[in-house]
């Protein structure tokens, strides 16, 4: 059977900042956990074995675990702190269930609940809870609204904080916010997560000005050297990030020239999005760039490990990196795409999403939104066996992860301290050890 694995953003709802991440596992369209115990158990535990390394890292991961998952002792792969055991209803009516989560929580394990009822089975797993998850509908009766808000009412008595997830549309999110959840989850998230810039001052700035000097077929460095020199914000995050321990200097640099020739044409146009994006530092911009960054790598490597001749593997990057500028320029992709000078092909798959290129970029956002029917569509006509896009996708998403983190922290040199090592000790468990 094919499955696929996801990671689906949570965030606070009336702020710009990322409580953590859902991981999603799905097989043959449809929920895994609505398979036999067992076999989802060994699909789940089977994917952890081969990617203990690459589970996301930065953030806490809520998980929907099942009772044999548990009784394997699969959250002892997570570090206590990162993962958040959520508890569903074939684990709830299990005759050990109360035994499992005792132990669990004992240990230090926090937990969340999927679709909280008000039914005595319910009531009986809050005191071990710290999240509860009620799912959002596309249109609430007057009778679930009151039920929702009145389960949302006794969480807070109870100091527990609300999750609202399958928030796929604005009206939707609005209201998860008129009914006072504390988070939400699902596909209009990365909407609200940038503060749209008038198009004016961003096709007059220097990024722009930048992109289009980087598009051109033979790239004048020395022009290139002069936008970046000329912004201040441009000239600091460049040296910012050739410093970082992505590179590696031997020695830092306060020169844009050296940035320049050390980063390379190539990796300067890829990277000059996150550099000329990143100002304000918020969880809310680096979420949505993390996305861009996603995007742009999973293209790539589909382009080029399936050996798709429609696009270069460095025109499938920028068309993923370019896909949410949507999210951030207010004015129509239309009206963004046509003063920069990118090839017809990617225009049009990133404003109608049409031909070959545009089933690609379909592919990766229905992908990331967990359309796991139209996945099978898409990457049917486009040659990739859909049993292949969740290893792709999870060494994309370590990839980008890892870039991320050398990008943005510091370099230990020799003779300087390093603040970001960890403590002895910290490495946590090794899966071999604790699937016993």
């Amino acid at each position: 059977m094919k499955h696929f694995v996801v990671r689906r953003a949570i965030k606070a709802a009336d702020a710009d900042t990322i409580l953590g991440y859902e991981l999603l596992f799905e097989q043959g369209g449809e929920s895994l956990y609505g398979e036999k115990e067992n076999a989802a158990a060994d699909t789940i535990a089977s994917f952890l074995m081969n990617n203990s390394g690459k589970i996301f890292k930065d953030k806490k991961i809520f998980m929907t675990f099942t009772p044999a998952l548990l009784l394997r002792n699969t959250p002892k792969i997570f570090q206590k702190d990162k993962i958040i055991i959520q508890i569903s209803d074939n684990l709830i009516i299990h005759p050990l269930a109360m035994s499992i989560i005792d132990k669990f929580y004992k240990a230090g394990y926090r937990f969340a609940i999927n679709d909280f009822q008000f039914s005595p089975k319910y009531f009986s797993m809050l005191d071990y809870a710290e999240y509860v998850r009620l799912r959002m509908k596309e249109s609430l009766t007057p009778k679930e609204q009151t039920s929702i808000e009145n389960i949302i009412n006794m969480a807070h008595g109870f100091g527990k904080k609300c999750i609202m997830t399958d928030v796929d549309t604005k009206e939707e999110y609005e209201k998860a916010l008129s009914l006072k959840a504390d988070y939400v989850e699902g596909n209009y998230i990365a909407e609200t997560l940038y503060v749209k810039e008038e198009k004016v001052s961003y096709m007059q700035g220097s990024f722009f000005q930048l992109i289009v000097a980087l598009s051109k077929d033979e790239p004048d460095v020395a022009e290139i050297e002069e936008i970046i020199s000329r912004d201040a914000g441009l000239s600091y995050s460049i040296l910012k990030l050739v410093n970082s321990a992505y590179y590696a200097l031997r020695r830092r640099t306060a020169s844009i020239q050296q940035a320049v020739m050390t980063m390379g044409i190539g990796q300067l146009r890829q990277w000059v999005y996150m550099l000329s994006l990143r100002g304000d530092e918020s969880e809310g911009s680096d979420e949505i760039l993390r996305l861009s960054f996603l995007r742009a790598k999973f293209a790539e490597e589909l382009v080029q490990s399936k050996g798709m001749k429609f696009l270069t593997p460095g025109e499938a990057y920028m068309m993923g990196m370019f896909s949410t500028l949507e999210y951030m320029v207010d004015a129509t992709m239309e009206e963004i795409l046509a003063e920069i000078p990118i090839s017809d092909d990617i225009k049009a798959a990133l404003i109608s999403r049409e031909g070959d290129a545009g089933k690609l970029l379909s592919l990766v956002i229905c992908y990331e939104k967990a359309d796991w029917k139209q996945c099978q569509v898409l990457a049917g006509e486009l040659g990739v066996q859909t049993s292949q896009l969740s290893q792709i996708y999870i060494n994309c998403v370590e990839e980008v992860s890892t870039v991320w983190e050398s990008l943005t922290g510091e370099y230990a040199r020799p003779g300087e301290a390093n603040l970001f090592a960890p403590e002895k000790g910290e490495e946590g468990e090794k899966l071999e050890d604790v699937l016993q």
